[in-house]
């Protein structure tokens, strides 16, 4: 009796794609089964109150620190900044130990004011 070799094609095809549908399957089974509430629970007797995802919680501390017309410095000027100052840390750090330190820096500067403002806007509101 001889055994031919396996081929990608239709072998090994043939059972990705039924190893495929039947994963495909049992999930779609699963999030029907038990689906998943969307969104937070609302408590209709408390005034609406938006609050940001954690990610842009230090933009919305920005905007406390700047209101009315200097908004757009809190929210426009100072990110577009910290932007630029992180596009730039490629160029500021050369093969001398100083450029490297002035690198570093810098992106944990902006680490570090990114975490605070974060935590800030995360305890006040």
């Amino acid at each position: 009796m001889t055994h031919r070799k396996k081929e990608f094609y239709p072998d090994y095809l043939l059972e990705i794609l039924v190893a495929a549908f039947l994963i495909t399957e049992l999930a779609v089974l699963l999030s029907l089964l038990y689906p998943e509430p969307v969104g937070r629970a609302i408590d209709f007797s408390l005034p609406f109150q938006p609050k940001p995802e954690w990610y842009f919680l230090w933009l919305y501390q920005l905007i406390g620190y700047f209101p009315g017309p200097w908004i757009v410095v809190g929210t426009t000027l100072l990110p577009a900044l910290a932007f630029f100052a992180l596009v730039l840390i490629p160029f500021i750090d050369r093969e001398d130990v100083h450029s490297r330190r002035m690198a570093v820096a810098v992106g944990s500067a902006l680490l570090l004011g990114f975490l605070v403002l974060t935590l800030l806007a995360a305890i006040e509101h």
